[in-house]
Parts: structure tokens; sequence; C-alpha cells
């Protein structure tokens, strides 16, 4: 391990953050079976990988769904609180969720055309920007690099259950405020609103809502980013008003009408792509710009978000 890099986790972190996250990361490497939200974790299954290639391509759908998964699409997700402060009616977020920017060229090239003519104030990434679950990290990063380039304005991101927590000075240093637990305070007109973000809830199992939380006053308005979205219990407890998520892709395969074969995921269906509420708190899971296991979509063309939040009018 490069001792410079742990030397910056540890300083950024703290030292008990930064080696509980890589001990963490080194016992349950490519782990199939065990560990994390859900039994399973077919991600980490490589002898099968090469079975599900072949047999998309004897069924003539793997084409098709390698073309599907360069297609980004643009969406518009515009959200009313009666909360929000005036002086944020109208902000947007920029949502990037599953990049997996390492093993999704097509996808990759297609968003470095697609981001220098939207228009938003911040930009978020929701995790996983990396394709394998471990080994060398730095190819993604080189990705990233050239990615950032083609944001405007400050860019927030957490970690997903394929990142290494030794993406994070890499990541910052090229402008990209890391929340690990942590909460940042936007400031607009005298008027504040509270961004927080997690580690990964899925696997990895680091994540510390509470302490994401603990700066946030009671009545202010709070957004959290985490990779997946199967905290949502917890985070509509803690009292967010808005979690914005990745992780599932929506399915990536799916049957027809976006139907998923599986999420990956241990929450209700209809969380697993797009926007949905649970009691008061509004939720958006992307479907992602990138691909895993495979470079393929079926019947679930990837994404990038605009969330544009608007204060609904008063009754």
């Amino acid at each position: 391990m490069d001792e410079e890099i742990l030397s910056k986790l540890e300083r950024r972190l703290g030292r008990l953050h930064a080696r509980q996250r890589l001990g963490i990361e080194r016992d349950h490497e490519a782990q199939i079976f065990g560990q994390g939200l859900n039994f399973f974790h077919i991600e980490n299954w490589y002898s099968i990988h090469a079975l599900m290639r072949g047999v998309l391509k004897l069924s003539g759908f793997y084409w098709r769904g390698e073309r599907n998964a360069a297609r980004i699409q643009v969406r518009h997700n515009s959200i009313q609180f009666k909360n929000l402060p005036p002086a944020f009616d109208g902000f947007t977020l920029l949502q990037l969720s599953d990049l997996h920017a390492d093993i999704s060229e097509g996808a990759m090239l297609r968003l470095a055309k697609l981001l220098p003519d939207l228009s938003y104030d911040i930009c978020v990434l929701t995790g996983d920007f990396r394709g394998p679950t471990y080994g060398p990290h730095e190819p993604t990063l080189a990705i990233m690099q050239r990615l950032v380039r083609a944001l405007r304005g400050p860019v927030y991101g957490v970690l997903g259950n394929h990142d290494t927590i030794l993406m994070v000075p890499g990541l910052e240093d090229m402008g990209i405020r890391m929340l690990l637990n942590e909460c940042e305070t936007l400031s607009r007109n005298g008027q504040s609103i509270f961004l927080a973000g997690i580690d990964d809830a899925h696997y990895f199992r680091v994540d510390n809502i509470e302490k994401a939380a603990s700066a946030i006053p009671h009545d202010g308005f709070s957004i959290l980013l985490s990779h997946t979205p199967e905290i949502y219990r917890q985070a509509t407890h803690a009292g967010f008003d808005l979690i914005l998520s990745g992780h599932t892709h929506g399915g990536q395969i799916c049957l027809p009408g976006s139907i998923p074969v599986t999420l990956d995921s241990v929450l209700p269906r209809r969380f697993g792509a797009g926007a949905w509420q649970y009691h008061d708190m509004i939720g958006y899971t992307s479907v992602g710009a990138g691909t895993s296991i495979m470079p393929v979509r079926l019947n679930c063309l990837p994404e990038i978000t605009l969330h544009q939040l608007r204060r609904a009018p008063d009754q």
C-alpha cells in the first residue's frame, strides 16, 4: 500500500476510520456469499460473468444491449418542498451515479459530450466510480480526472460498494468533496440547506447516519447522499427531506416494461428506480450512467439526472 495515501487518509478521516475501512475491504475482497445487506453478490462471481455474456451473445441481445449502454439519457426531476428556504427555490443538483468508469467506455465518451451543455448549481456523485470490486483503482482515477474537467461548480461525492477508500485522496485532489459520514452547509443569500453523505451501507456497512446528521438543525432542510437506497428507513427517521442514491442500476438487464430481473438490493421494488416517497421523505434512485459486470443494458437506458428543488406554494 502507498504509505503516502494512507497518511493522507489518516489525516483526513482519523486513524480509526481509515484503518477500519481498509481492514474491512481486505477481509471481504471478492466475497461472493455473505457480508453486506444481501447474502449473494453476483458482481464478485467472476466465473459466471463469461457465461452470462455467452448466453446474451447466443440470444442476439448482447450487441443491442451494448449500444444501449452508451445511450445516456438526461432526466429532469422537479421536487416540491414546503420547508425549502426561499433562496433555494430553483436550486438544481446534477446527479451522476454508478459510473463504473473503467469498464463503461462507451458511456463515459457519451457523458463527456453531454456534461458541458448542462446547467446546474452543484453536482453530486452517488458512488461506484470503479468497475471491479477490488484491485487497481488508478485507471478509474485517470478517467474521473477527465470527467471532472467537464463539470462546473462544487462537486460532492460518496463511495459505493465497488470503491476503495484509497481513492479518496485522489478524488479530493481533483476537486470532489467526498462526504464520509459528514455534512456540508450550502448557503445562498443568507439562507442555508444541509448536504450530508454516508460511506457505503450496502457491502462494507461503514455508514453512520447519526454522525452525518449530527450538525443539522432539527428544522433545517437536509439532503442525504447514499450509494444505496436500502437505508431509507434510517434516513427518513433521521429527518432527511431528500435522499439521492443509485446502486440498483434499475436492474440493468430488464424484462419488457423495465421490469428488473434483480436489483441486487433489499428494498421494495418501487424504490429501485426513479422518484419515490417514504413517509415525509422524498427519494430518487438513479439507474446509473455506467454498467456493472458487462457493458450491456436491456430495457433500462442509463441516465444522469437534474433535480430541481422548488418551494411548494403556500396553501
